[in-house]
């Protein structure tokens, strides 16, 4: 998608992010996050404007996170807590730290896919073996993929229908470099039509598990969602965990 880096995504949705139906149906994993991390400290990539790491910090962990949108750390640093969390600004790949070494680092709500190419995956997770502490995680959060979802490498779908305003997502799939390249259009009656591009590289469960191995981490576990269910063929998500030897 010409003219999309790694703040796009960020810098065009902050405003309306935290107020979006998908948004706000998500599960908050304060409780599973906060076991994982002991005493901490804590990594996020791809803070954000803090859903999951205002709260965590609530909690007297040390959090800290790195996410390449300065509109969404804005966001995050205007709730109350939000100022618990330091934050980098930077493309999560580099891991550009503002601490460590950490007991845990995560990435949730697909973020980990808005690296975009395989490349700077395996980098990343070279980055956060580097960063953990022996014994720490690495979790990651993300959708399985679904080639199904897509007629003729392209999906076109209404997620709001009102009688002053439609959203449309309109997205095309790569099958050869597993991108998805897509616009959320927002149509009002009266006001300019917005765009909301997002672009993603999506990994398969058994590809992250590969990058983990390079990385010299280990699988830990999987789960089908934030309530540990059992990851099964039907399972539409994943929570995988990753492991640092040395524990």
């Amino acid at each position: 998608m010409d003219r999309y880096d790694a703040a796009t995504y960020g810098d065009r949705i902050a405003d309306v992010y935290d107020d979006r139906p998908e948004v706000r149906a998500q599960a908050i994993p304060v409780e599973l996050l906060a076991e994982l991390a002991g005493s901490g400290p804590v990594l996020e990539l791809g803070v954000g404007t803090g859903r999951v790491a205002v709260p965590l910090a609530a909690r007297g962990l040390q959090v800290h996170g790195i996410d390449a949108s300065r509109a969404m750390v804005q966001r995050m640093h205007a709730k109350p807590g939000g100022d618990a969390v330091t934050v980098a600004i930077g493309d999560m790949a580099d891991l550009p730290t503002p601490g460590g070494p950490y007991s845990l680092a995560f990435v949730v709500f697909n973020t980990f896919f808005a690296i975009l190419s395989q490349g700077d995956q395996v980098r990343c997770f070279e980055n956060v073996a580097r960063a953990l502490l022996p014994g720490g995680r690495f979790l990651v959060e993300a959708f399985v993929p679904d080639p199904a979802r897509f007629d003729r490498s392209q999906r076109t779908s209404a997620t709001r229908v009102a009688v002053d305003e439609v959203h449309l997502d309109a997205t095309m799939y790569d099958a050869v470099d597993q991108r998805i390249d897509g616009e959320h259009v927002i149509l009002r009656d009266g006001e300019p039509v917005r765009m909301l591009p997002v672009s993603l590289r999506f990994a398969w469960p058994s590809e992250l598990d590969l990058m983990a191995r390079l990385a010299g981490l280990q699988l830990e576990g999987r789960f089908g969602g934030w309530n540990r269910e059992p990851f099964t063929a039907a399972s539409g998500t994943h929570v995988s965990i990753y492991s640092k030897p040395g524990g």
